[in-house]
């Protein structure tokens, strides 16, 4: 299955990667953005959630590049991290294949009512390196695995779930939290990626209009939180993971009519 695309379509795609990049760089959740407009396409949710993690792969890794290059991701310290949240992200992938994931749906929206309500009630939370809640092997072994299963499984949110388990357990500063996150997400990102190309539900031609886009967005996202630090991704976290909660009620109708 392809899209026809003119270029009132391709501009739209590009635009709508570029502003999910500069997002899912800083807090998270740029697929909050990409899937919907995907699905408004008349693309089947397997599809576009394939296309979304081919097109977010390019983001993650052209942000986890520059944040590399500025001296905020040390390679050296990542690499058993990055394979856990790769092994995680792979049996999730393969299992919301053969499970029902629509228990989920009441799951999530209850963590990201706890992210944002850690962040905002919380100001000092990121602001400097805290002695850590638990060991680097049992967060390492436990926690990331079964974030990149959720990303594999499920996924919104997913950067936002990686920098708060940085910040909260591990004692991390916003900035290097969201850096870290970065590499773990695209870790997350190309396990489930490569899962769904070997099931033929990508999108090529359509991912590729799009990773355009988020090459543009994710760079633009990575300069920012060089320079913006805690006090621009605070607030982006907040308001992401509300957008996110508001996204799940209006699906599930728990707003009002005249909404």
């Amino acid at each position: 299955m392809e899209l026809a695309l003119d270029w009132h379509l391709i501009l739209l795609l590009g635009g709508v990667a570029l502003v999910a990049g500069f997002i899912d760089t800083l807090a998270g959740g740029g697929g909050l953005i990409t899937v919907p407009t995907l699905m408004l396409m008349q693309v089947p949710p397997i599809n576009a959630i394939a296309t979304n993690k081919l097109q977010g792969s390019f983001g993650t890794l052209i942000s986890t590049l520059t944040l590399w290059r500025r001296g905020h991701i040390d390679p050296a310290k990542l690499k058993r991290p990055f394979i856990w949240s790769l092994a995680g992200s792979a049996i999730g992938a393969v299992l919301v294949q053969w499970v029902d994931a629509s228990a989920l749906e009441i799951l999530v929206p209850v963590v990201l009512t706890l992210i944002a309500l850690y962040f905002l009630l919380a100001p000092g939370a990121g602001s400097i390196e805290r002695k850590p809640r638990i060991g680097e092997r049992l967060h390492r072994r436990l926690v990331i695995p079964l974030i990149g299963f959720y990303d594999g499984f499920f996924g919104p949110g997913t950067g936002s779930f990686f920098s708060l388990s940085e910040v909260a357990l591990r004692g991390r500063d916003l900035v290097t939290a969201t850096a870290t996150a970065k590499a773990l997400n695209l870790a997350s990102n190309l396990a489930s990626l490569a899962i769904f190309i070997l099931g033929g539900k990508v999108l090529w031609l359509v991912g590729a209009v799009m990773v355009v886009g988020q090459f543009v967005g994710a760079y633009l996202g990575a300069r920012a939180v060089v320079s913006g630090g805690a006090r621009l991704i605070r607030p982006v976290i907040v308001l992401v993971c509300l957008a996110m909660l508001g996204r799940y009620a209006w699906q599930n109708g728990l707003l009002p009519t005249w909404f």
